[in-house]
C-alpha cells in the first residue's frame, strides 16, 4: 500500500509504509500493482481489443498515474544520487560536456549546466517511453482528438505545414483549408501594401491596429517586436505602424491610437468566436473612433467599417452583424488554441501587413522545419524532447517550481511573456487527462527579461536566494552591429560576454575558500559567497530573422506540448481561465444597477464583505457625468473635433 505523510515532497514516489491490509475494490487497483500487470502497454491507444480490455479490467477503464511506473520511481530514488554532485566538479568533465550538447539546423542547444548525468538522461527518456510519449506526438500529428476535454484535435503544426502535405481530421484533409487562407492572406495584404486597397478616403493604408488579447495578442507582439530591427524586415516595413490593442483599460485604446491618422488606420479585430467581452468593447471602442472621425469628413459609417475593418474569426454571423463584410474575414478552425495561434491568421495577417507575405512565409517555414524534428528526430537528439524531459526532471523531481527565460537579445523582449502563457496556461492543471487529482505537482511559474537588464533586477535571487532553472538564449549574429573605436569588444560582444559569464556563475558559484584566498575580509565571506550548482540550459541562435523565430517558436510550443504528455495532462484546454470571466460578468450587471440606482453596494447584492467594500470604494471615487442623452467620450487628443471629450486630469476632475 502507498502511504504519504504530509510533509512528503511533491514529485518524490509515495514509499511503501508498513500499514494493516485493508481490502480493496476492484475499482481502486493498487497503482504499482497495475504497472506491474500492465507492462509496456500503450494507455493512450486502443489498436488492440485485448489490449483495451485488458486496461479497462484492471483500471477501471483508467490509467494509473505515471508517477506509479517503475520509471518515475527510479528518478526519483536518483535524486539522491544527484544532490550529492555539484556541477563545479561536472562541468570539468569534457566527455559527459560532449554529450550534453545537441543541435538542430543552426539551433545550439547546450544543457550541460543542468543537475544531472548521463544516468539522469536515460532515465528520463526511460520516462518518456513509459509515457508512450512517441505515440501521442503522433496523434497530434495525425489530427485526433487529443484535446479530449474539448473533443477537438490539435493542429497548429498544420498551419505551416507545406501545401502537398496531407493531414485529416474527421476524414477531411485541413490543408487545402489552411492554404486557402493563407492565399487569401497573401492576397489581401499585397493590394494594401501596393496601394490598390485604400480607406474611404482614398489614403493609402499605414498604420495597422490589431485588437485581440491573450494568444491574439501576445505571440503577434512577440514576432513583431523580434523582426522590429531585422534589416530586411525593417526595409520591408518603411513608413507603417504596427500596434495591438489588448488590455481593455482605456489607456491602452489611447496608447493604440495616439496619433494614428484614421483616413490611413486599418483594424483587425481578432476573435474567434466574436463574442471575448475585452475584444469586443475594444472593437466597439475603436469602430467608435473611426466612424466619427471619419463622419466628419463626411463618410458614412457603414462605409468606414468596411473599408477600415477586418477580421480574424470563424464566426461570420457575428462579424457580418458588427458591420464588417464576411468576405474581409479571415478564418481559423478550433483545432488551433489561442495560444498556439500566432501561425494562422491572427499572427499571419497583422504581421504580413507590416512586413510583407514574403518574411512570414520565412517565419512559418522556421517553424515546420521545427515540427518536422520533434516528430521524426529520435528522442536522445529531440530538441523539444530533451527540453520537455529537463524541465520535468527540475520542476518534478528536484520540486523547482520556477523557470526563468532569459534572451540576451533585446528583440526577444516580448518572448518570456509569450511563453509565460503558452506554458502556464497549458500545463498548470491539477488533474490528469482522465480527471484524477494528480500526485505531482506540474507545470512552472515562468518569468523573464532581456539580459543585462534582468541582471540588474531579479539576478540577485537566482544567484543567492531560490535555486530557479534558467534558459538563456543568445544569437551569433546581431540585428544591428555597433563597434566603437577603442573599445575592446563590439556592444553585441559584451552583450555576449556577460550571456556566457553568467551561465558559469550561475553553476560554479564562489566559495569561501576561493574569497578568502582573494584576501575578502571575513565579515564580507558569507555575504559575497556564491553556493552555485544551479541549472541552466544555453541556446544560440544562429542571428534572429523570420526563419530563426518561426524555429525559436515551434522548439518552445513542441516542449510544452511533450511535458502535457509525459505528464498526463491535457495541454490545450484551458478551464481555469473561466471562474474569473463569470465572476466579472455578475460584477459588471450589479455595478450597473449601482450606478444606474444611484446606490452603493449593501449585503442583498451577495458579495462578500472584502468584495462589497471595495466597490463600493472604487464606486465612491468616480466622478459621475450626467449627460442630457447617451453620448460617446474620448480622450480630447484622439477626437478632431474637441467635442464629447475628457479634458487631461490637471484641467478639470471630471474622469
Amino acid at each position: 500500500m502507498l502511504a504519504a505523510s504530509s510533509g512528503t515532497k511533491p514529485g518524490v514516489l509515495l514509499r511503501e509504509s508498513p500499514r494493516p491490509t485493508r481490502a480493496r475494490t476492484s475499482r481502486t487497483p493498487a497503482p504499482r500493482a497495475a504497472w506491474s500487470k500492465i507492462g509496456a502497454i500503450d494507455l493512450t491507444t486502443s489498436a488492440s481489443t485485448t489490449s483495451a480490455s485488458t486496461t479497462s479490467s484492471l483500471l477501471g477503464g483508467k490509467a494509473p498515474s505515471i508517477a506509479y511506473s517503475p520509471e518515475w520511481n527510479a528518478l526519483s530514488q536518483h535524486t539522491k544520487e544527484v544532490e550529492q554532485l555539484h556541477l563545479k566538479d561536472l562541468l570539468l568533465d569534457e566527455e559527459r560536456t560532449d554529450s550534453m550538447i545537441r543541435e538542430h539546423n543552426g539551433i545550439y542547444l547546450d544543457f550541460s549546466r543542468q543537475n544531472m548525468t548521463s544516468a539522469t538522461l536515460q532515465l528520463l527518456l526511460n520516462l518518456a517511453t513509459r509515457a508512450k510519449l512517441r505515440t501521442k506526438m503522433n496523434e497530434m500529428f495525425s489530427g485526433d482528438h487529443v484535446n479530449a476535454t474539448e473533443d477537438r484535435a490539435v493542429l497548429h503544426t498544420a498551419l505551416r505545414s507545406p501545401r502537398d502535405t496531407r493531414i485529416h481530421v474527421d476524414g477531411e484533409d485541413v490543408i487545402p483549408g489552411v492554404w486557402e487562407v493563407l492565399d487569401k492572406i497573401k492576397d489581401f495584404t499585397d493590394r494594401v501594401r501596393n496601394g490598390e486597397w485604400t480607406g474611404v478616403s482614398g489614403k493609402p493604408i499605414k498604420n495597422v491596429v490589431a485588437i485581440g488579447i491573450g494568444g491574439s495578442y501576445l505571440g503577434p507582439a512577440f514576432v513583431h517586436t523580434s523582426l522590429q530591427f531585422d534589416e530586411k524586415c525593417k526595409e520591408a516595413a518603411s513608413g507603417r505602424k504596427l500596434r495591438f490593442l489588448a488590455n481593455v483599460d482605456p489607456v491602452d485604446v489611447a496608447k493604440a491610437l495616439h496619433q494614428l491618422d484614421p483616413e490611413e488606420t486599418l483594424v483587425v479585430v481578432i476573435s474567434k468566436t466574436f463574442t471575448t467581452t475585452e475584444t469586443m468593447l475594444n472593437a466597439r471602442t475603436v469602430r467608435t473612433w473611426l466612424t466619427n472621425e471619419l463622419a466628419q469628413l463626411g463618410y458614412k459609417p457603414t462605409d468606414a467599417v468596411a473599408k477600415h475593418m477586418v477580421a480574424v474569426s470563424t464566426n461570420l454571423k457575428l462579424v457580418e452583424e458588427f458591420g464588417i463584410d464576411p468576405e474581409n474575414a479571415f478564418g481559423f478552425w478550433d483545432w488551433v488554441g489561442g495560444r498556439y495561434s500566432v501561425t494562422s491568421a491572427v499572427g499571419i495577417l497583422p504581421l504580413s501587413l507590416q512586413y510583407g507575405f514574403e518574411k512570414m512565409d520565412d517565419f512559418l517555414r522556421g517553424a515546420h522545419d521545427m515540427d518536422v524534428h520533434f516528430r521524426e528526430a529520435p528522442f536522445e537528439n529531440n530538441l523539444p524532447v530533451i527540453m520537455a524531459l529537463i524541465s520535468t526532471w527540475n520542476s518534478t523531481f528536484l520540486g523547482r517550481s520556477s523557470l526563468a527565460i532569459l534572451p540576451y537579445c533585446q528583440a526577444l523582449a516580448k518572448f518570456p511573456a509569450h511563453m509565460q502563457q503558452v506554458a502556464m496556461e497549458s500545463l498548470g492543471k491539477q488533474v490528469s487527462l482522465n480527471g484524477d487529482p494528480l500526485p505531482f505537482k506540474a507545470g512552472e511559474v515562468y518569468f523573464g527579461e532581456p539580459g543585462t537588464n534582468g541582471q540588474h533586477s531579479f539576478y540577485q535571487l537566482i544567484h543567492q536566494g531560490r535555486v530557479v532553472p534558467a534558459e538563456f538564449i543568445g544569437s551569433i549574429k546581431s540585428q544591428q552591429s555597433v563597434y566603437l573605436r577603442g573599445e575592446e569588444v563590439s556592444n553585441h560582444d559584451e552583450l555576449m560576454c556577460n550571456f556566457f559569464a553568467q551561465a558559469d556563475a550561475l553553476a560554479t558559484g564562489k566559495s569561501p575558500e576561493e574569497l578568502r584566498e582573494e584576501g575578502v575580509a571575513p565579515f564580507y565571506v558569507p555575504h559575497k559567497t556564491f553556493s552555485g550548482n544551479r541549472p541552466s540550459s544555453s541556446l544560440l541562435l544562429p542571428a534572429v530573422n523570420p526563419y530563426t523565430v518561426g524555429q525559436l517558436l515551434a522548439l518552445y510550443e513542441a516542449r510544452v506540448a511533450a511535458q502535457g504528455f509525459i505528464w498526463g495532462i491535457n495541454a490545450f484546454d484551458q478551464w481555469g481561465v473561466e471562474l474569473g470571466k463569470v465572476l466579472a460578468t455578475r460584477v459588471r450587471h450589479s455595478m450597473s444597477e449601482a450606478r444606474t440606482k444611484n446606490r452603493p453596494m449593501d449585503v442583498t447584492d451577495g458579495y462578500n464583505p472584502s468584495t462589497r467594500k471595495m466597490i463600493n470604494r472604487y464606486l465612491a471615487g468616480k466622478t459621475q457625468q450626467l449627460y442630457p442623452e447617451p453620448r460617446d467620450v474620448f480622450p480630447c487628443d484622439l477626437i478632431a473635433t474637441g467635442e464629447g471629450c475628457t479634458a487631461p486630469y490637471e484641467e478639470s476632475d471630471d474622469e
